[in-house]
């Protein structure tokens, strides 16, 4: 019986893909979404999340999260909920795996400085980025440029893309325009990376000490669990307290997902892939817990990324990366040769060569872009 066999009708099921860009011999052993999940695995660039900031920069503790230990969480919380609606859980993990693979260094504030560096250049979106990794970038194969990914696979991994940039991108970018949902793993991955990112945060800025479990009690979402924690263990404290608190968080996030979601595929009589992709989107939180999770992200944004101590770091980032792109533009041969665009004539040199600099920008660690600042302008350093 094939693995996918229990798999509901409008679940993406493998045979019924629209392929890779690239035509492969099938697996005897794996499905094609395992394999795209194998592939993003042993990827250089799901290496490098290790040592890409989520929040907090990753010398500044052994214990917060990073892209790579965020990106595991939001696979694991992605896989339980697809089994729970009979969905491709090798699909969702894949989308999980690689949805920040072209994340910058420093996080968003590193985003934010490539985009603004970028702006007469088509911009940085790090969704594209991401796919750009997975299409082009990665050098694994001697076949073709890129990892070859189905395209459902590709398809989640760019949940976001501005109109003008859709254009450009042919059949992977055409849902955009024609405002067509994505496969319902794409849809549940991007809601489990919010759940993921929402409570893992909580968690990493009350290890800071950059929050209080008296400013979460503001929160009534926050305040409920933690009280129905202490009434189930009387004098519960410390980080016990905040793991157990954190914990039935995400459940009730998971488990209100799944009845919510469960409803509206109901009710929207699915029968295959191309009704989900008609449909409005089905994969969603009901609308009290979706209040909440608003809720959540506002006070997240006011008081732990907008923290004084995050802005200071923000600020130095803002500043590495600025200072690298303009560096890098102004004098190319400090690239290495694989960046580098000849010094030629052509109209389109100056944007190509933007390109390289952002894509050489984006594959960085937080500390080899620190690294490397400190080579191009501390003199003692080589």
């Amino acid at each position: 019986m094939s693995v996918e066999a229990h798999l509901a009708s409008y679940a993406a099921h493998s045979a019924q893909s629209r392929g890779r860009r690239f035509p492969e011999t099938a697996s005897p052993s794996r499905t094609e979404f395992q394999r795209d999940r194998d592939r993003i695995i042993h990827s250089t660039a799901f290496r490098r999340l290790e040592y890409k900031t989520q929040v907090f920069v990753n010398h500044e503790g052994d214990l917060f999260r990073t892209r790579l230990t965020h990106s595991i969480e939001v696979a694991q919380i992605a896989r339980s909920i697809a089994r729970n609606l009979r969905l491709n859980e090798d699909l969702v993990e894949a989308i999980s795996l690689a949805h920040d693979l072209g994340h910058t260094p420093f996080g968003h504030a590193g985003q934010d400085a490539l985009n603004a560096c970028m702006k007469d250049y088509g911009g940085f979106e790090h969704n594209l980025q991401s796919l750009r990794v997975v299409d082009a970038l990665e050098e694994r194969y001697g076949a073709f440029d890129g990892l070859n990914l189905m395209f459902e696979t590709r398809e989640g991994v760019l949940k976001h893309c501005s109109l003008a940039n859709a254009k450009k991108l042919g059949e992977i970018g055409q849902r955009f325009i024609d405002r067509k949902q994505p496969t319902l793993e794409a849809q549940l991955a991007n809601l489990a990376d919010e759940i993921a990112y929402n409570n893992h945060d909580i968690d990493d800025g009350l290890r800071s000490g950059l929050l209080t479990t008296s400013q979460l009690d503001e929160i009534g979402f926050y305040a409920r669990h933690r009280r129905e924690v202490e009434t189930v263990f009387p004098g519960i404290s410390g980080r016990r307290a905040i793991n157990e608190t954190v914990r039935r968080m995400i459940n009730a996030l998971i488990v209100d997902l799944i009845n919510a979601s469960e409803t509206r595929i109901n009710e929207a009589r699915l029968k295959t892939v191309d009704d989900v992709r008609n449909a409005p989107a089905l994969i969603t939180f009901s609308e009290n817990m979706n209040k909440e999770a608003v809720l959540l992200k506002r006070f997240l944004h006011e008081n732990l990324y907008q923290h004084y101590q995050v802005n200071r770091m923000t600020s130095k980032a803002r500043r590495i990366v600025n200072e690298l792109f303009d560096a890098f533009m102004h004098e190319p041969a400090l690239l290495p040769p694989d960046y580098q665009v000849a010094n030629d004539h052509r109209a389109d040199r100056l944007p190509v060569q933007a390109r390289h600099v952002a894509d050489y920008i984006a594959g960085m660690t937080d500390r080899y872009a620190m690294r490397e600042h400190r080579r191009l302008f501390m003199v003692d350093e080589i």
